[in-house]
């Protein structure tokens, strides 16, 4: 029987109708592809039955998270030789309906087909989120969907994220850093992320006797900046019980119990406003597109006048038909279930329509492919410890996702942006400095 890898390599070749960019290393100890170039390991037979019945993202997904599927070489690139062939073909790709009208491609699949073994699906992982025909969004299924991602063990964050705990993109500073580079390692990030809250505050112009609203307050690390180097009273809310429980325990430990509150609470069952100030960072990409509105009038009116909003957010690039948009597969499936990412355009106009007026608009795009490549790092350095803390499948998931995603930021396919927002008041005064970015 003729070896596996020169086999598969045809049938790459076949579908995409061009030269395969990496090797392919098969669980015969065939290997084909050009030499030098990073390899995908195809470690057994699972894997094509699990791409044979489920084509295209999620089946290599599944294959990924399963272990079906490995990388040798260099992991970014090959990402980026994998994005460039599955998910970022163009416009003028061809299509897989019209890859299979052509008898050497039918050809081929036979082959895959004869050469993946057993006619049956492969069990989907066990770290996949079950789909389910419900609704969107309800306070149940966001809740569901918040404790699938961060309920996953807070020792397993503290590998990823570093002693900041913070899980939104930091703030690099240092002058001459080319993109993909980590500057400073473990002390750059913390330095940069500890940058990043001191951004936020000052975009809110926190100051004694003010009262913050977070909403999405993670481990804590912002709640415990404001209230310590700024003097606010912060409300601090989650959904996550585990957060929760961990953010209550720095409080205490710093002696800020006193001024800050963490909650397990749905932003829609915030009541006791008016807040002088609201920060949203790494929140609204859980929202949903039809909800955002009410989002944002939600948080208009938690505000006083003269309140600020600080909306830190993933945005995406448009599309030409926004219709034809879709949740990705594989993040929806492994990572953030039900979560959607919308246009900085579309952000704006839906905080406009709820009545804020947009006043600064900062891009940071950049900054979040560094801090990802710092978590990589971080999760790489420490793989046998987080693959217990968590497991196997899902430490292979944070590791595919963030790397990919630092791969999306750098591509420019994904962007973050900082809005800072006012709810002016009746007179239409804002309280706003003359000067855009001196924020207090």
């Amino acid at each position: 029987m003729p070896e596996a890898a020169p086999r598969l390599q045809n049938f790459a070749e076949q579908l995409l109708g061009a030269p395969l960019p990496m090797r392919i290393r098969a669980w015969d100890g065939s290997q084909a592809g050009p030499p030098g170039a990073p390899a995908l390991v195809v470690r057994n037979r699972r894997a094509l039955r699990r791409l044979l019945w489920k084509p295209g993202e999620l089946g290599l997904a599944r294959a990924w998270v399963a272990g079906d599927l490995d990388i040798e070489g260099d992991f970014y690139a090959a990402l980026d030789h994998l994005s460039g062939l599955v998910w970022d073909r163009g416009e003028d790709a061809r299509s897989l309906t019209e890859a299979l009208r052509e008898p050497e491609v039918r050809a081929a699949v036979r082959g895959l087909v004869r050469m993946a073994g057993l006619p049956i699906p492969p069990a989907p992982p066990r770290e996949e989120v079950p789909r389910r025909r419900r609704r969107l969004h309800t306070k149940r299924t966001d809740k569901r969907a918040v404790s699938h991602h961060y309920d996953v063990g807070n020792d397993f964050y503290e590998v990823v994220l570093g002693p900041s705990m913070v899980y939104s993109c930091a703030y690099w500073e240092e002058p001459g850093v080319a993109p993909g580079e980590a500057p400073g390692g473990a002390t750059g990030l913390e330095g940069a992320q500890r940058d990043k809250l001191e951004l936020v505050c000052r975009k809110l112009a926190l100051a004694p006797g003010l009262r913050l609203l977070e909403v999405g307050c993670g481990w804590g690390s912002l709640a415990i900046r404001a209230a310590r180097e700024h003097g606010v009273q912060v409300v601090g809310i989650t959904l996550s019980q585990e957060q929760a429980a961990y953010a209550r325990k720095r409080v205490a430990e710093e002696g800020l119990a006193d001024r800050v509150e963490i909650r397990v609470q749905d932003y829609r069952d915030v009541t006791d406003g008016p807040f002088d100030a609201v920060s949203s960072v790494g929140m609204a990409e859980h929202v949903g597109s039809e909800q955002y509105l009410a989002y944002a009038r939600d948080l208009y009116a938690l505000l006083k006048p003269g309140g600020r909003l600080l909306n830190h957010q993933i945005a995406r690039r448009p599309h030409t038909d926004e219709s034809a948009y879709s949740l990705d597969g594989f993040i929806d499936a492994y990572v953030f279930p039900d979560g959607e990412l919308a246009p900085v355009g579309t952000t704006v106009t839906q905080l406009e329509r709820a009545g804020f007026e947009v006043r600064d608009v900062e891009s940071i795009r950049e900054h979040y492919a560094l801090t990802l490549r710092q978590w990589v790092a971080n999760l790489e350095a420490d793989w046998a410890r987080a693959r217990q803390l968590t497991s196997p499948g899902r430490a292979r998931v944070w590791r595919l996702y963030m790397a990919a995603s630092a791969l999306a930021f750098e591509h420019n396919r994904l962007g973050v942006n900082q809005v800072l927002a006012v709810r002016t008041s009746g007179s239409g005064a804002s309280g706003m400095p003359l000067r855009a970015r001196t924020w207090n």
